[in-house]
């Protein structure tokens, strides 16, 4: 029998007034539709999740910063039994809930005794209030991270994994990664093909790996205040093969070289070689997920050159080999 499918597991998330609602509901709908697959191909066993929502007040309504209450199942002085994954939610009424001495008290309990435990997008600020991530390796939201840094100066906080594990410690970054935290875990428990299966049925990508930046390549160049450098976004990504370097990106602008590359710096955070790399590396992962190109091919559409160009890129920015990345979605598309 597959690692997992004889128990059932209590998966808990904790959530603060004013939590953000999407760090609850999406990664919940997972380890449910995890659950409601599994009892398909075993209609007699006992589901192997129970998903719970656990309120930090004395009320188990949760309000969410969208306006929407979520009735939740318990409140965390009235949970009762073994709890297998606690994880907290983010939201913008953790402050408050952090000055709670007894929700501190139990949450350092219930975390030391659960299998693992965690926290999505600004929940890791209510674990540090806690003392749980002393020590530790952690993420969170990318705009958080210089301040949960000064909270926790004997912690290492990364702001680019999409989720870091540090033994029973899982954090994750903004919002959505609670969603890819989630169906690691359900892999984690369940197996590739089930874990498969729940992203095909939500429509979502089976896993992006644990270490993939959390930047866009795209979004940061948008974010640009100058329309000039903004409306290169739509320009670079049509035309990935041809010679993006400075010269002719700055030339495009009605820009210097030189000014070119240092108003690039410091509307983007990066440098326009980092950039246009970061782009390709963003074209080549959705071609390994939707196409079977060969690997020359895909290179030379993306702009690297050479397989061996695209393989440097790929490892360097998202940690994972090309042919590593494409076996995690064969199987999906074997599903389809």
């Amino acid at each position: 029998m597959q690692k997992g499918l004889h128990d059932r597991r209590t998966i808990v998330f904790l959530a603060a007034p004013d939590t953000q609602i999407v760090d609850v509901t999406g990664p919940f709908q997972i380890f449910v539709r995890a659950s409601e697959i599994f009892l398909r191909d075993h209609p007699t066993a006992r589901p192997p999740y129970r998903v719970l929502l656990a309120s930090t007040t004395s009320s188990k309504t949760v309000s969410t910063n969208c306006g929407v209450g979520l009735q939740g199942h318990v409140t965390y002085h009235s949970l009762r039994g073994e709890i297998d994954t606690l994880l907290v939610a983010g939201g913008s009424g953790l402050d408050i809930a952090a000055k709670n001495k007894h929700l501190l008290g139990w949450l350092r309990t219930r975390a030391t005794k659960a299998r693992r435990f965690g926290s999505i997008c600004t929940g890791a600020f209510l674990l540090a209030a806690a003392g749980l991530l002393e020590g530790k390796k952690v993420t969170t939201h990318w705009k958080w991270v210089n301040e949960l840094a000064s909270r926790c100066k004997n912690s290492t906080i990364d702001p680019d994994p999409i989720f870091i594990r540090d033994g029973k410690l899982y954090t994750t970054a903004g919002i959505t990664a609670g969603m890819d935290l989630a169906l690691a875990l359900v892999e984690e428990d369940l197996g590739a093909q089930l874990a498969v299966r729940v992203a095909r049925e939500m429509v979502l990508y089976l896993r992006r790996p644990g270490g993939q930046s959390q930047f866009s390549a795209a979004l940061s160049l948008q974010s640009s205040d100058r329309r000039p450098i903004a409306d290169l976004h739509a320009w670079i990504l049509e035309n990935l093969s041809r010679d993006l370097s400075v010269e002719v990106l700055a030339k495009r602008c009605a820009m210097s070289p030189r000014n070119f590359a240092r108003v690039f710096r410091d509307e983007t955070g990066v440098t326009p070689y980092k950039f246009v790399e970061g782009a390709r590396v963003e074209a080549a992962r959705r071609r390994l997920e939707e196409s079977e190109d060969a690997l020359d091919r895909m290179a030379i559409t993306c702009g690297f050159g050479s397989a061996d160009s695209l393989r440097r890129s790929f490892v360097r920015l998202l940690k994972v080999s090309p042919s590593d990345y494409r076996a995690r979605f064969a199987g999906r598309r074997g599903a389809a």
